[in-house]
């Protein structure tokens, strides 16, 4: 502990696996890794086939692969606590450890709502201005774009380590997760968080609850051009290509908002609930999406198809 007058602030926090299976972890680390594998391979094989692919270079397949590399980033910053904790027991880790993996797990999920509205604005443009589409997302306007979410995320974000530095510390060190989570920090503290709360709260809705909104608009939108259509086949045809969209949109955000309502309203919730919902939050998109699109998309099963021919020729 360090202290400084009434200032209090641990040198660490101590992570929490799966609550009543912690002699299971071992083997429960087998589904955690064939997970954290399919979200690094999965990824990986998303930004190596769309680089490699020529036809592939358009604003649909650039935005995917900004969601695969947020979806690697997520991934990355979860893995190393979460097997160390169910491999080797680790549970320590350190205060500004945790506020720098609590940060960047924050700012890639902002951006990875946020990449889901850029997509569904695609979807949008293609489908129901198909004229205009390419001569509004060029490539420089897709690279702006980004740009854009990223600097959104990561200045949005940033007041909260320094808000969750100012508080003091007393008593309870355990997280509820083998990860660190703003909410899971900010109840530790034995001071006065409503402006963590307010704050928290402002950001998230001003953010991830502004980009569900405009995403349902934009498929509200579509569904009507798509109603106009004359053909019950060109109906399908433009549904078909947001299906993969709106299947990462629900894997995405139901979670989410299910582990912000569990830590803000949730407080007789069992343990066990709220830590299977934040790992399904953290740890299920990066592993599903690039299952999704390569399963969904023609293009991007084809250009695997001829990538592995390749290599076996």
């Amino acid at each position: 502990w360090e202290f400084n007058g009434s200032f209090y602030q641990p040198s660490a926090f101590l992570m929490m696996g799966i609550p009543g299976l912690e002699a299971l972890h071992p083997w429960i680390s087998i589904p955690f890794c064939a997970l954290y594998l399919s979200a690094l391979l999965g990824n990986c094989v998303i930004l190596f086939i769309v680089r490699r692919t020529p036809s592939l270079h358009e604003p649909m397949y650039y935005f995917l692969c900004m969601l695969a590399l947020t979806d690697l980033g997520l991934a990355l910053c979860t893995l190393p606590t979460t097997l160390g904790l169910f491999w080797f027991g680790v549970r320590r880790i350190g205060f500004d450890a945790c506020l720098t993996q609590m940060y960047f797990i924050h700012i890639l999920s902002f951006i990875e709502s946020s990449v889901l509205l850029a997509m569904a604005f695609d979807r949008f443009m293609a489908i129901s201005h198909p004229l205009r589409h390419p001569a509004i997302l060029t490539r420089s306007t897709v690279l702006k774009i980004g740009l854009a979410i990223v600097l959104r995320g990561m200045l949005s974000l940033l007041p909260i380590p320094f808000l969750l530095k100012r508080l003091t510390y007393c008593g309870r060190t355990e997280l509820s997760h083998s990860f660190c989570f703003h909410p899971d920090i900010m109840n530790l503290a034995c001071a006065d968080i409503k402006v963590n709360v307010f704050y928290g709260m402002i950001i998230l809705l001003s953010t991830v609850g502004t980009d569900f909104i405009f995403i349902v608009l934009s498929y509200i939108l579509i569904l009507r051009t798509v109603v106009s259509l004359t053909t019950r086949e060109e109906c399908l045809k433009a549904l078909n290509t947001c299906v993969s969209h709106i299947c990462a949109v629900l894997v995405f955000f139901i979670p989410m908002i299910g582990l912000s309502m569990i830590h803000r309203f949730g407080k007789n919730v069992p343990p066990l609930v709220n830590t299977l919902v934040a790992y399904t939050y953290l740890i299920i998109p990066p592993a599903l999406n690039p299952v999704i699109y390569s399963i969904k998309s023609t293009h991007i099963r084809e250009a695997l198809l001829r990538a592995l021919c390749r290599k076996r020729g």
